[in-house]
């Protein structure tokens, strides 16, 4: 065989080669913090996955592992996932974040995406959602209904995205009942059923007739409803099969399009490092069907409310603010910038509680 023959050979080769690349279908990989059936936020991230095999068919194939504590546990799994050949891996807990970036360093023709978390990388993008508009609507709800002025909360971890949860709903809950009062109880559990309904029926017992919660499972759900005459709202997930009541709304975490979205951006070859925090404007969080045991007029003045903050003419943490030490956060008419949202250690002023470290 000629020299022009061998190379010619060599050419088809590389051209089949190729071909056959193209035509392998991307793998996108999913780390979950909780099991896929807990009916708030690990469900709502597998359906954004099963969304990704819907848009894309026989081009992509998913890979998922659910259940996956935060810590050393999470770099082992997130490792195996990335051996077993995914081109895109998305780490869906906050607690992952060390650990991504971590893993990403040894795999950099990988691509990462974090959810909720700040670190980035060349290969590391994060993704998050502005829940806190989100809990405004619910404190709005949620101080218009109270008859005993007391409002529970079940608190995962003491994070900026938890903590500003908090605030975003006692300062709505505040605007249309002055007299409400918070009671918080910190879970540090994302997914823990037992340890949420032993605090969802903590609260109930200390007078609190609406709960809310930013844990994942139902269980709080199912607590009020066996209490009797107190109000819930879904987490994540619509939770709907608890309405019309106890669940009366939901924030709902729509992850399906950002998901299709970056696996796209795989298949194109024009993925690159970003950091989106989206709201109820771009679809990210979702509100839940106000039932019909909210009052037709505090339901009007929600629904008025969420399309104000989807239209951007309202924003969530809007002057005079004080934090809880009484010192000014922020004047009339100032609203607060995202990089002191993305670092809220502080409650506002009339949260009487300390911030567990």
């Amino acid at each position: 065989m000629n020299r022009r023959t061998l190379l010619a050979s060599a050419a088809f080769a590389l051209t089949l080669g190729t071909a056959a690349q193209a035509d392998d279908p991307v793998t996108a990989g999913f780390i979950y913090v909780g099991p896929i059936g807990d009916g708030g936020w690990t469900y709502e991230h597998n359906k954004g996955r099963e969304a990704v095999e819907a848009a894309f068919g026989d081009k992509v194939k998913t890979i998922y592992q659910e259940s996956v504590p935060e810590g050393a546990d999470a770099e082992r799994a997130i490792t195996q996932m990335a051996l077993s050949g995914a081109d895109i891996i998305f780490t869906t807990s906050f607690g992952y974040m060390d650990q991504t970036i971590a893993v990403a360093k040894k795999f950099p023709n990988i691509k990462f995406e974090h959810a909720t978390g700040y670190k980035t990388s060349e290969n590391v993008s994060t993704y998050s959602a502005r829940f806190y508009e989100g809990r405004a609507i619910q404190g709005h709800i949620a101080g218009s209904m109270t008859e005993t002025n007391k409002i529970g909360y079940i608190a995962s971890f003491p994070i900026p995205e938890v903590i500003r949860g908090i605030n975003s709903a006692y300062l709505h809950a505040k605007k249309v009942n002055p007299d409400v009062e918070f009671k918080i109880i910190w879970a540090y559990t994302w997914f823990d059923p037992a340890k949420e309904a032993d605090a969802a029926k903590a609260l109930i017992e200390q007078g609190c007739d609406v709960v809310l919660q930013h844990t994942d499972s139902t269980a709080p759900q199912a607590a009020a409803q066996e209490a009797g005459n107190v109000i819930t709202f879904g987490q994540a997930s619509d939770m709907a099969e608890y309405g019309p009541k106890p669940r009366v709304s939901s924030i709902i975490d729509d992850w399906g399009p950002y998901y299709v979205q970056r696996v796209q951006a795989v298949m194109d070859g024009t993925w690159s490092t970003v950091q989106t925090w989206d709201g109820i404007g771009a679809g990210m969080v979702g509100i839940g069907e106000i039932t019909d045991a909210v009052p037709a007029k505090v339901k009007e003045e929600a629904l008025a409310l969420k399309d104000s903050l989807a239209s951007g003419d309202y924003h969530t943490f809007t002057g005079p603010i004080n934090k809880a030490d009484g010192s000014v956060w922020l004047v009339e008419g100032e609203t607060a910038s995202d990089g002191d949202l993305l670092g809220m250690n502080f409650y506002v002023e009339g949260l009487n509680a300390e911030i567990p470290n």
